[in-house]
């Protein structure tokens, strides 16, 4: 049985070029093959959300053949498949995503605002697929944060000691040991600590050091497991008080790659979501940034 491909979405941008060499280089470390999947929104408005699929045609599509021009030019595996659809892109890329390892965009395409920051198509992309999706940035994104982190790879993941998800943990550190990285382990806890008194907020008597020490001593307890599974891969976890959001998104200048999960299905909101944490790391991150979904059991 061969296994499971990457998934690259083009569409002729330079984000989309981008994303298809960060594709490439993750399908070689997986051993797994390349399919590059070009949308083509030319569908009829009565079938926009019908995947018409099909494989590409071998000179009908100027998309693929500037994708085919530029890996010729690289020696050595993957396999890569090209396939070209119709239909809207953010719908067509979710069923793709449904036997893939990994589904890989650019930050922006060639449609919407130039002003956006990340587009329509990252952000369905990113909270509908089954799998785990990645949005590769534009280069030169600027990040502020104070200190300089340790040279060497390294994958930034955000750890909620309230309610830690497993997938994205075992991700970046399975991540991290295709890269020979470091992992670096963010656990964000909220400072002033707030509490509800008399019908409204009240800061509560807390040591900032025993919350901090607490806050790390759950995150170590939560590493055990990868770690086990992971024996060589090197995990630092750091407590930090207030923004989980700003914390990560400094921790992403020089990064590898960020990791952040994609929220659970609630009772009372039965569609997927994205938690603002995530949005705002997938829009101001230096880095790629992979959103995990959380296992089928826990949709």
């Amino acid at each position: 049985m061969s296994a499971a491909p990457v998934i690259a979405a083009v569409d002729g941008s330079e984000d989309s070029l981008r994303a298809l060499d960060w594709a490439l280089d993750t399908a070689r470390r997986r051993a797994a093959p390349l399919r590059v999947v070009h949308v083509r929104q030319y569908a009829a408005w009565g079938q926009a959300d019908v995947l018409v699929a099909g494989p590409a045609d071998e000179a009908g599509d100027p998309v693929l053949d500037e994708v085919r021009a530029r890996l010729s030019e690289r020696a050595g595996p993957p396999a890569v498949e090209y396939v070209a659809v119709e239909g809207v892109p953010g719908a067509v890329l979710r069923e793709f995503g449904a036997d893939a390892q990994l589904l890989v965009l650019g930050s922006r395409g060639r449609g919407g605002f130039a002003s956006l920051l990340l587009g329509s198509t990252g952000l369905a992309a990113a909270r509908d697929a089954a799998c785990p999706v990645v949005i590769v940035p534009r280069p030169g994104r600027e990040v502020h944060g104070e200190g300089t982190p340790e040279p060497g790879p390294r994958v930034v993941v955000g750890l909620h000691v309230d309610s830690p998800d497993d997938a994205v943990l075992d991700f970046a550190f399975a991540e991290a040991a295709l890269r020979g990285a470091r992992v670096q382990v963010i656990a964000a806890y909220p400072w002033p600590v707030q509490t509800w008194a008399a019908g409204q907020l009240v800061v509560a008597f807390a040591e900032q050091k025993a919350v901090e020490d607490e806050t790390r001593s759950l995150a170590e307890n939560f590493l055990a497991s990868p770690r086990t599974r992971h024996p060589g891969v090197r995990a630092d976890a750091e407590a930090l008080p207030g923004d989980a959001a700003g914390h990560l998104v400094a921790a992403s200048r020089d990064a590898d790659l960020v990791v952040v999960g994609r929220h659970r299905r609630r009772l009372l909101a039965p569609v997927r979501m994205m938690g603002s944490v995530t949005q705002a790391v997938l829009l101001h991150a230096a880095s790629p940034v992979a959103v995990v979904p959380p296992v089928p059991s826990q949709e």
